[in-house]
């Protein structure tokens, strides 16, 4: 479970990062992102936690 808190922790600080170093460029992307329909961003989402799971399972 101490693993599991730690990954959410270190996502906090990687989208932390990305905030306080391109706020412009993060604003520009959520706005883009309006425009992507929800199937498609269902899809994208369903790939990245599939991509995470099997590197997951890879480094771990």
């Amino acid at each position: 479970m101490s693993e599991l808190a730690a990954a959410l922790c270190l996502v906090l600080v990687f989208e932390g990062l990305f905030l306080f170093a391109a706020p412009r460029l993060w604003k520009r992307m959520a706005e883009q992102m309006q425009q992507i329909d929800p199937r498609s961003m269902r899809m994208i989402g369903g790939a990245m936690v599939l991509v995470g799971l099997i590197a997951l399972k890879v480094v771990h």
